[in-house]
């Protein structure tokens, strides 16, 4: 599976703009072979404009939406980024994902961040559905949502070999360390690759971390965006490169094993994981 991101300019509140941004970076990308191409939350309006966010969330079947799965179904490419979607427990802070040929996906953010977003936001309440991307089996989650174990875990349980997370990670010390070790071990313990896509510089509101990155199963960051700039990350995701990663630190295994000695109920969901980590 080929990976390409966008690392977004903050500064850049101009949703048409930054929507022409997205369209031109999807055709680039779909051009040079990638199979999915992830954007940051919030994509196309900007994370800290407050409440226009309200005023611009789009139902599913908006225009915003509309126009990415066209491109996604011209261009052969999966999208992944973030958008305020209204939804009828109100508006949510959501990752849309766009395939060729498939139903568009809206997962609706579980944990907001601080008193903005929930002043913003109603909190999802489901799990993102596992979704195919190029022969691999998927998931998304928003910023705060990958800082929680449990989700990044539910997911693996469920089979997710990948999890595409579009953030907006402000600056500072702790985020600094979300981006460079929090990030990393998620993946590490979960025997997943983690794309973490961020926005950088600032807004009106909030500066952002940047330190996009690509993580895989043995805590490496595959590919790393700077902390100052825009920026483009990439890689070829295989998870048999990980095999002797997953072999040495088997915690889905023990997992299950635990579950096993305990006499609690076991289902098939819960026996597959990734499948390099069966």
């Amino acid at each position: 599976m080929q990976v390409r991101a966008l690392q977004m300019p903050a500064e850049d509140t101009d949703a048409a703009a930054r929507l022409a941004a997205m369209r031109w970076f999807v055709i680039d990308a779909a051009s040079d072979g990638a199979d999915v191409v992830v954007f940051p939350e919030l994509a196309p309006t900007g994370y800290g404009v407050g409440d226009p966010l309200r005023d611009a969330a789009e139902a599913e079947d908006g225009a915003t939406i509309a126009e990415i799965k066209r491109l996604s179904e011209e261009q052969g490419v999966t999208v992944v980024f973030g958008l305020a979607v209204r939804a009828r427990s109100g508006v949510v802070n959501a990752a849309v994902v766009t395939q060729p040929g498939r139903p568009t996906i809206v997962y609706a953010k579980q944990h907001l961040f601080g008193a903005y977003e929930k002043a913003l936001f109603a909190p999802g309440t489901q799990a993102s559905p596992i979704f195919e991307v190029a022969g691999r089996k998927a998931g998304v989650l928003i910023c705060f949502d990958v800082e929680f174990p449990e989700r990044v875990r539910e997911l693996a349980m469920a089979g997710a070999e990948i999890i595409f997370v579009p953030t907006a990670l402000p600056d500072g010390p702790a985020s600094r360390f979300i981006a460079e070790c929090v990030v990393p071990v998620r993946a590490f313990e979960n025997h997943v690759f983690i794309v973490y896509v961020n926005h950088v510089g600032r807004d009106g509101r909030y500066g952002y971390q940047g330190l996009s990155c690509i993580a895989a199963p043995d805590g490496t960051r595959i590919a790393v965006a700077p902390d100052n700039r825009v920026g483009v990350i990439e890689a070829t995701i295989d998870g048999s490169d990980y095999a002797a990663s997953v072999e040495t630190n088997p915690y889905l295994d023990e997992l299950r094993a635990y579950a096993v000695r305990r006499g609690e109920s076991v289902t098939a969901k819960d026996l597959e994981g990734p499948i390099w980590a069966r």
